[in-house]
């Protein structure tokens, strides 16, 4: 009897004849999405769980199983992680793996859009406009429209470009970006629509795109022409995407259109660590998935390699609060650890002094001031801590925001004080000068002297006749200082003084004048702690404006830096130990953040993520008896994300001191 030989099939070939030994080095979870190398494919990986590993190791998989490396599309959000992908991908297979199509969304889209430019209406040699570029346009089509005229308030270039940008990855009205994020200009949305109109047109005449054309142009060649569309998708067998929760809705849909002919879609990521709809991320698209692929299969990635169970144990019951999520139980093999804790201060300073105190304790301990990080909600959140830190001699470096003292608003209102304080600062006077509207360093330097040689401070501004172009302005600059006297009023009622004058000068000199003034409220706050200015202002002056990081490193910590980041900039890393600061209710979540259930969840997310860095150590921090300005009421409560949370997984402390110069006890 004649035998047929029945060939293995390709894509199947059997375990033993991989040269990785998969099951050994991957858990079971990861394992399974590595091999799922067919159909749609949904990996929700939690913190910490090996995300990059399980990539890397599916690259080689595939070029094991016989897939032609540039049948295969990595994409991911910076060129720098698929790169590192690809890298580690041949170091643990070969060098095929490195021929594999990676790279970001944009990238992608630029490479394509060369191809079939003519299809859009584009020359093949279109140019980029980057970010800069883009302002620099806007700025131009301005001046041409008369929307810049001299004292008529219109946004900023910047301002303009992330509002147009913001509209399109969010894939709403300009409008609506307006009355969102810039209440203050609703009454220009017309002109800001006449020039987004102009910008558009100008592109097109100049043969250009800016870095959201390549999303909207891509989507549209994918659209548009269906011989293009399948080629791409033949081309591209297989697809995967990193950080599928961060992607908006125009890079969801270039999946699905890529995907057209076959399906073999792998996405991977956390809808726990979903924080940038600010930026225009759709937090549906991970939710949406298996809807938009039916027959999508989904593999959870629970085993965490970065936290104690301790820490797991509290993360986990905060993204439990949750109400639309994937559920998952991030669990580890790293049984021992402190339980986190949830340190209640008698005022931001106590706060402030606690943080310090701990973080050199820890350092005592052998943890590197490197591998401790401090985190918050919004930037100005540190400005106490960083005082303290100032006054401590630990170096740090701020991530996701100016410094305190680097911020150009805090330094216009200290300008204003330190001449109250010393009148022949002439760097302060020429710095609150340049603010009055048509006073140049000239004029500036004129009033100056003029108020030098009165030797009446202040007062001397009486005896200066303004010119009558900047005579209003001036006028309004010497009301301000009527009447305050640094011996006689408290700071915070010199401070409250001054900004209510600055409001008028912030209001024109930022768009983003109502986050600003939240600082300076803030700073409010600070200054009630002080009994004299001199002292005020001596605090302030511990870390000189001017300094860059490099400059306030302390010699003796080896060029050690304690690490303060806002929550967003935190994303993605880890530290030995974490503080999170200021998790009241009030200030995480903030009452003029949060406008819908939406946002809500969001800043739930955000506490997640926040707690999740943390590897050994976790500390909550909240001050109590705080007066919030804005809304008139006084603020007590930890965070809703964390309060009610059991004793026995988060461990209450409280901070006691027997005498003022004493350190803190817990």
């Amino acid at each position: 009897m004649k035998q047929y030989l029945i060939k293995e099939e390709p894509g199947q070939p059997q375990e033993q004849a991989f040269s990785i030994p998969y099951k050994d080095v991957l858990n079971p979870a990861q394992y399974e999405a590595v091999t799922t190398l067919q159909g749609p494919l949904l990996v929700v990986a939690g913190a910490g769980s090996g995300k990059t590993r399980t990539l890397t190791y599916r690259v080689a998989r595939l070029v094991e199983e016989g897939v032609p490396p540039g049948s295969v599309l990595l994409l991911t959000f910076t060129r720098k992680a698929s790169q590192e992908m690809l890298r580690r991908a041949a170091v643990v297979l070969d060098e095929r793996c490195e021929k594999v199509a990676g790279g970001t969304f944009h990238s992608f889209a630029n490479l394509t859009l060369r191809r079939h430019a003519k299809e859009v209406g584009f020359g093949s040699g279109f140019n980029i406009l980057d970010r800069a570029d883009s302002e620099d346009v806007i700025s131009l089509l301005r001046a041409r429209l008369n929307l810049n005229l001299k004292g008529r308030r219109f946004p900023q270039k910047r301002t303009i470009a992330n509002i147009y940008s913001k509209a399109v990855n969010k894939g709403v009205a300009i409008e609506e970006v307006v009355l969102e994020d810039h209440a203050h200009f609703v009454k220009d949305a017309p002109d800001l629509l006449r020039l987004h109109r102009a910008y558009e047109t100008y592109k097109k005449e100049h043969c250009m795109m800016d870095y959201d054309d390549l999303l909207l142009f891509m989507k549209a060649l994918l659209e548009g022409n269906q011989a293009v569309r399948e080629t791409l998708s033949h081309t591209y067998r297989y697809i995967m995407v990193d950080e599928y929760q961060d992607t908006n809705k125009i890079q969801a849909d270039i999946v699905r259109l890529l995907a057209a002919t076959h399906n073999n879609v792998m996405v991977v990521g956390d809808d726990s660590q979903s924080i940038y709809a600010f930026r225009g991320a759709n937090f549906g698209n991970i939710m949406d998935f298996p809807e938009i692929f039916p027959g999508t299969k989904t593999i959870k990635l629970e085993e965490n390699y970065r936290s104690t169970q301790a820490i797991l144990d509290v993360t986990n019951v905060i993204i439990d609060r949750a109400q639309r999520k994937y559920t998952k139980v991030l669990f580890t093999r790293k049984r021992n650890g402190a339980p986190p804790a949830l340190v209640m201060a008698e005022d931001e300073h106590m706060q402030s002094q606690f943080v310090a105190q701990k973080i050199l304790e820890l350092r005592d301990e052998g943890i590197p001031l490197g591998e401790i990080a401090v985190l918050f909600r919004s930037g100005y959140h540190a400005f106490d801590l960083e005082i303290e830190l100032n006054g401590r001699n630990i170096p740090f470096i701020k991530v996701g925001g100016f410094k305190f003292m680097e911020t150009a608003h805090i330094k216009d209102l200290l300008a204003h004080m330190r001449i109250l304080a010393n009148p022949q600062d002439s760097v302060s006077w020429h710095r609150a000068l340049l603010l009055l509207e048509n006073v140049g360093p000239k004029a500036a330097d004129e009033i100056f002297h003029g108020v030098a040689r009165s030797g009446k401070g202040v007062g001397g501004l009486a005896a200066i006749k303004p010119k009558p172009r900047y005579a209003h302005a001036f006028e309004k600059f010497k009301d301000a200082f009527e009447g305050l006297q640094a011996d006689r009023l408290s700071v915070a009622d010199i401070g409250a003084r001054l900004v209510q004058y600055y409001q008028a000068i912030l209001e024109r000199k930022f768009d983003n004048h109502p986050k600003r003034a939240k600082d300076l409220e803030h700073l409010l706050t600070i200054m009630e702690r002080y009994k004299g200015l001199e002292k005020f202002l001596s605090d302030m002056a511990l870390e000189p404006p001017n300094a860059s990081i490099d400059d306030v490193l302390a010699t003796d910590y080896d060029d050690e830096q304690l690490v303060l980041s806002t929550i967003h900039s935190a994303k993605g890393l880890e530290w030995h130990t974490v503080f999170i600061i200021w998790t009241l209710e009030g200030r995480f979540p903030a009452a003029y953040i949060v406008r819908s259930d939406e946002d809500m969840e969001e800043e739930l997310r955000l506490m997640y993520v926040a707690a999740s860095r943390a590897k050994e150590n976790l500390f909550f921090s909240y001050p109590v008896e705080i007066y919030d300005r804005g809304t008139g009421m006084v603020l007590s409560s930890p965070s809703r994300f964390i309060e009610g949370i059991s004793e026995d997984i988060l461990e209450p402390w409280s901070l006691t001191r027997d005498y003022e110069d004493e350190p803190l006890q817990w």
